[in-house]
């Protein structure tokens, strides 16, 4: 039976730690989904997730949850280490993949999951949503519409998240974040790359500065960020988890966006206003529909309902791997500029990926 057949997508969930809540939360607002089962190391946390949110099984070896459900897709939401195996294990199954950012600890290991996905032609997203965030699916219309021309000039990304500057920073959500080798760019900066070759196309170089404010932590906290765009457009990421905003939310907006255009500018404020300056005339705000709710104006339910959609419809997703990887592949290029301090062309960062291989969504 193909998936557009059936009544309900068959799902189950590996991994229930932090961020998982915000998937559950989700996946109960999406009628064409129902999980099964749920998988956690810690069998006391997987059994709670399964009671609080109505899921009949719970397991602690993901093995046995794949081979005794059989379900049409996993939601893969543990550690970026685990990623590799966990797929592999899925798509030898014939199993469809929704896989949590960051993909793997190294760029390598990425190339490598993509590959084992191509050549086991299973359907793969994956799950980096700051791009289904209100606020940039808005402004995607805008610039699609000219709202600000018809050439794309620059953009650039203002963070200051605050929560990183603490003798104890990360140990109350994310602790693992402290030993991480490489933190600012690889755990949220990834996401801003996302945002911008969504908003503005392909990069073709990097200039980075990383730098390392907080003594108590092992990667980069903050960074400064130039990227070129084959368009000709130029970027900026100007981003710290270190200093703080002023925002009632850090974790909403996540950053200040500033698009410019051959007519005019867009703004987004930390509170998901977008404000509209065209050539010779007067500033206005755009009114749209965004809420604080959920994670970063629910963006993880967006996020859920495009993979759903898109597996039923048999469709390509916006995130899947080999697009995904020009992402990565621009992080990569990051962090070799700011180890060797000078620019790095994106044509320097060797893709292995054997492209003859049929994506499982062509």
């Amino acid at each position: 039976m193909n998936l557009n057949e059936k009544k309900k997508l068959k799902g189950v969930v590996v991994g229930t730690g932090y961020f998982s809540q915000f998937h559950f939360d989700a996946w109960n607002q999406i009628a064409d989904v129902e999980l099964s089962a749920v998988c956690d190391i810690n069998a006391q946390s997987a059994d709670r997730q399964a009671r609080t949110n109505n899921i009949s099984r719970s397991y602690t070896n993901y093995i046995k949850m794949l081979d005794e459900e059989q379900p049409d897709f996993v939601d893969i939401i543990t550690r970026p280490e685990t990623h590799l195996e966990l797929c592999q294990a899925a798509a030898s199954r014939g199993i469809a993949i929704l896989c949590q950012k960051p993909l793997t600890p190294s760029y390598q290991e990425s190339k490598d999951l993509i590959q084992l996905i191509s050549e086991a032609n299973v359907p793969f997203m994956v799950h980096d949503n700051f791009r289904f965030q209100p606020w940039h699916r808005e402004i995607k219309k805008l610039i699609n519409a000219g709202e600000i021309g018809d050439r794309l000039l620059s953009i650039e990304v203002r963070s200051r998240m605050g929560d990183g500057w603490q003798q104890d920073a990360y140990m109350n959500r994310q602790p693992y974040f402290r030993t991480m080798p490489q933190l600012l760019i690889h755990e949220t900066g990834v996401h801003f790359i996302d945002v911008f070759r969504y908003l503005f196309g392909d990069v073709t170089s990097v200039y980075a500065n990383l730098r390392q404010l907080n003594p108590e932590i092992v990667g980069e906290d903050t960074a400064s960020v130039l990227l070129s765009f084959e368009s000709g457009a130029q970027g900026l990421i100007n981003a710290t988890r270190y200093h703080e905003s002023d925002a009632e939310n850090a974790r909403y907006t996540f950053g200040e966006f500033l698009i410019d255009g051959s007519a005019g500018s867009i703004s987004l404020a930390l509170d998901g206003t977008i404000t509209i300056k065209r050539l010779g005339e007067p500033s206005c705000v755009h009114v749209y529909l965004h809420e604080d709710k959920g994670f970063a104006g629910n963006c993880v339910l967006t996020t859920l309902q495009h993979f759903t959609d898109q597996l039923l419809a048999e469709k390509p997703f916006e995130t899947d791997g080999e697009d995904y990887l020009k992402t990565l592949a621009v992080q990569e290029a990051i962090y070799q500029s700011g180890k060797q301090k000078r620019l790095v062309d994106l044509s320097e960062i060797e893709c292995t990926l054997d492209c003859s291989t049929v994506s499982p969504n062509d």
